[in-house]
């Protein structure tokens, strides 16, 4: 299953499958052996909640994608009713791997509980925006300045997003820290997809809110109140505060919302979607402060890209 919009990457990988099936790994008894196996490529909904297997599974079966309700799970009532293994490219590209060299040798690699290779992604404000496939667990601060390039024309770090973009904020302070799932947690975020995004200090993290949130309210399947209203709700609050319309009352109003999301969606979407809020106002509390109180950006209204 690739995304619609994925058009280059659906070709290549149509082009791999049939090249594939000419040698003789795919098809009817592969290699001469009594086992059949066939691949396919399906173009789904382009819609960021079809991350989510029960969402992604309606789509591939036609349907909106929008999540079931968990149970039942796809491993035993999936795709058309059948039992369904959902895994991600990256999941999938590490098999051919352990099965040349091993699980030891996998398990060799990275952090005992979750070992390995994982692809980050740093993009944002650093010299070298990239893919790079790394041992789990690297340094984040090796991620940034190291592998990165370090922070676009000399300006100072303000702001990480680790894990992309439903993953919480983290301040300078936090990037001694590796790359993995449980050390990530441990500092306050999540590891989530890998992809980091680099902020420096030009950057209004109220505008940093906001547009992620516009994002989640795009994105919404609006299945589920919580998430259909709650981000629309916030887009229209954070909307009043960058324009320095708010009120010292709507810091706590979004408090407020966030908590009855939490928890109370059918997918993580919604749980995901209140992360901006909440950590740029457990990290940059006094720029929410400066937009409502003295109806200004700490850092410049009209030059900061993300609160336009």
């Amino acid at each position: 299953m690739i995304r619609g919009e994925y058009a280059y990457g659906a070709d290549v990988l149509r082009k791999a499958i049939a090249q594939a099936y000419k040698k003789g790994f795919l098809g009817k008894k592969i290699l001469g052996k009594k086992f059949d196996f066939d691949l396919y490529v399906h173009k789904g909904a382009g819609a960021y909640v079809c991350g989510e297997e029960t969402a992604l599974i309606e789509s591939l079966e036609g349907k909106r994608g929008q999540s079931r309700i968990k149970p039942p799970f796809p491993v035993n009532v999936g795709v058309w009713g059948k039992p369904t293994v959902i895994n991600n490219v990256e999941t999938l590209a590490n098999v051919s791997h352990i099965i040349k060299n091993g699980a030891d040798w996998f398990k060799a690699m990275g952090p005992e509980k979750c070992p390995g290779p994982k692809i980050y992604s740093i993009s944002g404000h650093v010299n070298k925006p990239e893919n790079y496939e790394l041992i789990m667990g690297a340094p984040l601060k090796d991620l940034i300045y190291k592998y990165g390039g370090g922070i676009k024309d000399g300006k100072k770090l303000k702001a990480v997003i680790p894990g992309g973009a439903s993953t919480p904020v983290l301040k300078p302070e936090h990037i001694d820290v590796n790359m993995d799932y449980e050390s990530v947690g441990a500092v306050g975020s999540m590891l989530g997809s890998g992809a980091v995004m680099v902020m420096d200090e030009t950057v209004c993290m109220v505008g940093v809110a906001r547009r992620l949130l516009k994002f989640f309210a795009h994105e919404s399947c609006g299945k589920c109140s919580p998430c259909r209203e709650g981000t629309h709700w916030l887009v229209q609050i954070l909307d009043r505060i960058v324009n320095n319309e708010g009120k010292t009352e709507d810091i706590d109003l979004m408090l407020d919302i966030c908590d009855n999301m939490r928890g109370k969606t059918f997918c993580p979407l919604g749980d995901g979607a209140i992360n901006p809020v909440l950590s740029t106002i457990k990290h940059f509390k006094d720029e929410y402060l400066i937009h409502i109180e003295e109806k200004r950006c700490l850092v410049g209204y009209r030059h900061s890209r993300y609160c336009l």
